[in-house]
């Protein structure tokens, strides 16, 4: 492995890290810890060969603050994707309400292989991560292949 690869907080041999849960079914001992909020640490996480720093089940990055629910938009970027959540805002003048939508920046584990375009997924806020990333993807809640730009509130 090259030096950037190299983990940040685990210790050299087999040694264990304060509460840290380490695998022991695979050959190497891997370090994962859980992300609390009753959020289950998925299997390619657990079992998976991948290093990511910035991967809330692997890596040095925790949640806290905001979980957010919505939509799959984009996924150009590298380990990112955009997510599209949609809400009404009232307008008391007309006392009607008008579609909004916000476009939020969030960083993909690669445990989450099989995520796509349409998936709703749950994210949760965490300490920034580039310029525009500050959540952390922590479940796939549904797979769906419909439009992406669709308003799907109800």
């Amino acid at each position: 492995k090259q030096w950037y690869q190299r983990r940040v907080a685990i210790t050299a041999g087999k040694k264990r890290q304060i509460g840290a849960k380490v695998a022991k079914s695979t050959k190497e001992s891997r370090w994962t810890k859980n992300v609390g909020l009753g959020i289950k640490t998925p299997r390619e996480a657990i079992e998976g060969t991948y290093i990511d720093k910035k991967c809330p089940f692997t890596g040095n990055v925790s949640i806290r603050g905001k979980l957010l629910r919505g939509t799959v938009k984009s996924l150009k970027m590298k380990r990112t994707c955009t997510i599209r959540r949609d809400y009404l805002h009232y307008i008391k003048k007309y006392n009607r309400f008008e579609k909004r939508h916000k476009n939020i920046s969030a960083h993909v584990s690669p445990a989450f292989i099989d995520i796509k375009q349409g998936d709703t997924v749950l994210v949760g806020q965490c300490r920034p991560l580039s310029k525009t990333v500050r959540f952390n993807v922590l479940k796939i809640i549904a797979t769906a292949g419909g439009d992406k730009k669709q308003f799907v509130k109800f």
